[in-house]
């Protein structure tokens, strides 16, 4: 999938093929650590608006992330990632986008 060939939304909703999870923690096999817009197409993660949390700042792990950044918190802006489902270890739904 392009976001030429479909208009990928920023929240939840129903697009035919693409399943749709908001703004999610992503954390891949191989110890990245992105957040972002999260679609799930064929084999695919796909991950819009996506930052890679370089440091995540928490003293009690990832979770103290669901609400927001914490001052200690280091961010990239990466733009979109795609990685083969295989290759998702879990994600974890925020409540706020940031």
């Amino acid at each position: 999938m392009t976001q030429q060939t479909k208009k990928i939304p920023r929240l939840p909703e129903q697009v035919e093929g693409v399943r749709c999870f908001g703004f999610n923690i992503a954390v891949l096999d191989n110890g990245f650590v992105y957040s972002g817009d999260c679609f799930i197409e064929d084999k695919f993660l796909l991950i819009t608006n996506c930052k890679n949390i370089r440091q995540w700042g928490t003293t009690k792990g990832l979770g103290e992330l669901v609400n927001g950044i914490l001052p200690k918190t280091v961010l990239d802006e990466v733009g979109q990632v795609s990685v083969p489902i295989g290759r998702l270890v879990h994600l974890i739904k925020c409540n706020k986008i940031w």
